[in-house]
């Protein structure tokens, strides 16, 4: 069972159907599509799907080594790790990516046992590559309730739940309700939360409420 009540195995599921979806959304891209900045900053297309590549082979283990390799700077593991995954061309680094779990293809040894984690880097940094593409994606309302539950409720990778704390976030389209008892209501689709709690502000536009002029300032910040 995941910390979000979700069985293990289901979140499993959630995780490689998002992995081929995106992968399929991905076929045919140009050149310069793939060398198009994502929202993650600093980031193009091919290096964040690089990025995910390595997160989802690298193990427990293996994440210790290179976190603790690289000086315990973030910035310095994920790039070693992007190139570590990448291949030749974006193309091949995709082909890669696309064969993760399947015949012939690599296992997937993620760093924690917990998958709602990385279905959460799958769906934002999904949305990383898709919207600079003008690619929509109709994510499955349970992935994006699991996600959303753990972003506001754990500080991982992202400051999510810092990012959130004492702001009334209700989802308007999922069902989905965080930090109940504060006046500073921030409503609007649930992806857009989620976006936002990943500190994402290319999504604000999408949030109404008292709440978000300060969930505004706290993304500048």
């Amino acid at each position: 069972m995941t910390v979000t009540g979700m069985t293990t195995t289901r979140a499993d599921g959630l995780v490689a159907a998002e992995r081929r979806a995106l992968a399929a959304d991905l076929r045919g891209l140009t050149g310069e599509q793939w060398d198009r900045p994502s929202l993650c900053g600093g980031w193009t297309v091919a290096d964040v799907v690089a990025h995910l590549g390595s997160a989802m082979t690298i193990g427990t283990s293996g994440w210790i080594r290179s976190i603790v390799g690289a000086g315990f700077r973030p910035g310095v593991h994920n790039q070693r790790q992007i190139e570590r995954f990448r291949r030749a061309t974006p193309g091949e680094t995709l082909d890669r990516f696309a064969r993760l779990g399947a015949a012939g293809g690599e296992p997937v040894r993620m760093p924690t046992k917990d998958p709602v984690p990385w279905l959460g880097e799958l769906i934002v940094h999904g949305e990383d590559i898709r919207r600079p593409l003008g690619i929509e994606r109709s994510y499955p309302g349970e992935a994006l309730g699991a996600v959303a539950r753990f972003y506001a409720s754990h500080d991982y990778a992202v400051n999510s739940r810092s990012q959130v704390k004492g702001l009334h976030l209700v989802s308007a389209d999922v069902p989905f309700e965080a930090n109940a008892g504060s006046d500073a209501l921030v409503e609007g689709p649930i992806l857009a939360l989620i976006m936002t709690m990943a500190g994402r502000p290319s999504h604000l536009g999408d949030l109404t409420g008292g709440g978000v002029p300060e969930l505004r300032r706290r993304l500048r910040a």
